[in-house]
């Protein structure tokens, strides 16, 4: 047994070994994204585990939709934290991220592979929209738990409007914060409690900044492909709000390019979703757009991290290196697309406990975390957008929802059984 001044009540009744093993588990079997995630973590940290309670999760949870970077990943990284500090924490994000990771740089592999050969990767058509069902299950499950008030379930309507009208990255926590504002005036309802003195170590957020800084100069001074692929995913990691269905149009302007001969009808929708001021210049262009969907395809059928999907990138963009440059640009890849979201929670987590003393703060959640529930909502229907609009894929998300909330199959199962009827109709 472990102890920790920071949570003696929970740190003196968890194990370390048997909470990474959780986070291995979830690693493995998580599918949806991170607005699917919520759920799976509820089920196994809170209510089988009880290492949080569902408030301090939504809490948690809430304050990383705020920052930048793959929520998810913050909110495990975070949990880990109070439990047992930035060692714990550090192994947390490792066991979340390296089996996605991993399985994401053999899928560049394979691809390349692929596409010497010229084989076809149909038999992943219905990923995405059952991605999109994984999506919807977990903006029901989220909302039935956060939404108690006529408050929350307004505020949930319009950050879904919202949220949908404008479909930029900036777009979510400027959402997130006006709901919090609106329900802080509400702070006369909370209890009062004794207040902490505030202190802000600014520490982390100096590293976050300074990384940025070595990295994008160490790249321009060297010219090193695997320094530029870490700063270039550096700087992403830095600005995306709003988990893979963001990051994606970014990487798709930096890393793709459309060559004469390509199917342009299969990207037009996602290519409409670029927003141009958000694109930095191209960085180097290693992918087709075939590659780039089947890759995008895989990274939704996967358990884990979304963001993965940066070792797919990072991988096929130092093929022409041979085996051992795919490993080195999927894990440069990886570290810079996780590394800044780490820093910003770290940084925030160490004086979020004393914030959240004033009544303020604490009345703010609601609001928060009714937006954060409308946000998912508003993800599934945006996710369904882009897909063709056929009785076949609308069947396949209203299946996968009813799959997830009637019966008891395991999300791989699903998964595979998608993948099944894609090499039977193929």
């Amino acid at each position: 047994m472990v102890r920790d001044s920071r949570a003696p009540e929970v740190a003196e009744r968890v194990s370390y070994y048997i909470f990474l093993r959780d986070i291995l588990t979830l690693a493995l079997t998580a599918f949806g994204g991170a607005q699917a995630h919520l759920a799976y973590f509820n089920k196994l940290l809170v209510d089988k585990r009880k290492y949080l309670t569902e408030e301090e999760l939504m809490e948690i949870n809430s304050l990383c939709q705020i920052l930048p970077g793959p929520a998810s990943t913050q909110t495990l990284t975070a949990i880990g934290f109070k439990i047992g500090g930035p060692n714990l924490a550090y192994l947390t994000l490792l066991v979340w991220v390296l089996p996605a990771v991993i399985i994401m740089l053999v899928a560049a592999l394979i691809m390349t592979s692929i596409q010497a050969k010229n084989w076809s990767t149909d038999f992943t058509r219905f990923i995405q929209p059952m991605a999109v069902g994984f999506v919807s299950y977990g903006a029901y499950v989220i909302s039935m738990r956060t939404i108690r008030t006529k408050t929350g379930l307004f505020i949930l309507i319009v950050a879904a409007i919202f949220s949908y009208l404008f479909q930029t990255p900036f777009v979510f926590p400027i959402i997130l914060l006006g709901a919090g504002t609106a329900t802080a005036f509400k702070y006369k309802a909370q209890p009062k409690e004794e207040k902490q003195r505030l202190i802000v170590p600014w520490a982390n957020f100096l590293l976050w900044i300074g990384v940025l800084v070595f990295a994008a100069v160490l790249g321009a001074a060297t010219k090193s492909l695997p320094v530029k692929l870490f700063e270039n995913f550096y700087r992403n990691g830095s600005l995306v709000f709003g988990g893979g269905q963001v990051l994606a149009p970014l990487l798709y302007t930096e890393f793709v390019e459309v060559q004469e001969g390509d199917d342009i009808n299969k990207v037009s929708k996602l290519k409409a979703k670029i927003k141009e001021k958000y694109a930095p210049k191209p960085l180097h262009h290693p992918t087709s757009h075939n590659e780039f969907l089947s890759g995008y395809a895989v990274a939704q059928a996967l358990p884990g991290p979304v963001f993965s999907f940066s070792a797919y990138i990072g991988a096929l963009s130092m093929r022409d290196y041979g085996t051992g440059g795919g490993i080195i640009g999927a894990l440069m890849s990886a570290l810079g697309i996780f590394l800044p979201g780490t820093f910003l929670i770290f940084f925030a987590i160490r004086f979020w406990d004393s914030l959240k003393k004033y009544r303020a703060v604490r009345a703010s959640l609601e609001g928060i975390t009714a937006a954060s529930s409308g946000l998912v909502l508003a993800s599934a229907v945006i996710l369904f957008q882009p897909l063709a609009n056929t009785f076949l894929n609308f069947a396949v998300v209203v299946a996968t929802f009813a799959l997830l909330t009637f019966t008891r199959i395991p999300s791989p199962f699903i998964i595979l059984g998608g993948l099944l009827l894609g090499f039977i109709l193929k």
